[in-house]
């Protein structure tokens, strides 16, 4: 039997709360848009290897792994209003490292620990604990539609984004600065991105988002089913992983007919059309 929707103050708090939600969605969409697009740029600027800029990628994946199963551990201890609000703050630390720093390692700790996401759908951890909040918002006939609303703000934001990506060079041309600076203006603007996100976040409630017992541990019942969809998943996302948007725009870039507003263009096609296929404009946690 499904849960009865809320009525009254709690029916408004869920609408404020899926607001907010859908805000920050959005606003990380946006910034993850043009990242994903200018970080290869970035990194051949500060002299780094088609290899070195592969092996920042594939840390910011890696990290972005481990700290979403880290989450998906130990985060039911905790108040999700708090977590939101570290990733938030994470974020922002991330596009000040990036905009900051210029050598190898360092980048690659930041990569590793921070939540830049190199691929065309959210894989940060922002995404699963967003998903906990949703999942518990919504009553079940309309859990989906909740979801699909989240996909489509972010996949649609994130086309504007890709466009985005060309701001650096008419930057560069309209200032008379070098396109690395630029860059970093950029990865500075990622970093506000994370500090409104932050703000947004604080007009969150405090208090649990159900009522009821505080959750003992998690994937009791469901955890074969979880743990069978999480492994055919995991197929699916290996593939992806050959043709992650970061290295193609790597690959892209190298070109001589390529530059910044043809490239992100080229990308850019394929985004509006994952908006409206089921799952297309994220990963699913």
């Amino acid at each position: 039997m499904s849960k009865p929707p809320p009525a009254g103050p709690a029916r408004d708090l869920s609408s404020s709360i899926r607001s907010r939600l859908l805000w920050v969605r959005g606003l990380r969409a946006l910034a993850d848009g043009f990242v994903s697009l200018l970080l290869p740029i970035y990194l051949g600027l500060l002299g780094m290897s088609p290899l070195q800029v592969g092996v920042i990628v594939t840390g910011t994946l890696l990290g972005s792994g481990v700290l979403t199963v880290g989450v998906g551990l130990r985060a039911y201890h905790y108040d999700y209003r708090a977590l939101l609000l570290l990733a938030a703050a994470l974020m922002a630390g991330t596009g000040l490292g990036f905009a900051l720093l210029s050598d190898f390692w360092p980048l690659l700790a930041v990569a590793f620990v921070g939540t830049l996401n190199p691929s065309g759908g959210d894989v940060s951890v922002f995404l699963p604990l967003e998903h906990a909040v949703l999942a518990q918002l919504a009553d079940e006939r309309g859990r989906t539609a909740v979801f699909a609303r989240y996909s489509l703000v972010g996949t649609l934001v994130a086309s504007v984004g890709t466009l985005l990506a060309a701001l650096p060079d008419l930057l560069a041309a309209a200032a008379q600065i070098q396109l690395k600076t630029a860059l970093q203006a950029m990865f500075a603007l990622y970093a506000v991105a994370g500090g409104v996100s932050a703000l947004i976040y604080r007009g969150l409630p405090t208090q649990r988002v159900v009522s009821g017992p505080p959750t003992e541990a998690p994937l009791k019942e469901s955890k074969r089913l979880v743990l069978t969809l999480a492994a055919l998943f995991s197929l699916d996302a290996f593939g992806g992983g050959f043709v992650v948007q970061s290295l193609l725009a790597l690959w892209l870039f190298q070109k001589p007919a390529f530059h910044l507003g043809r490239g992100n263009d080229f990308l850019l096609d394929g985004c509006p059309i994952r908006a409206f296929v089921p799952g297309g404009g994220e990963d699913v946690g």
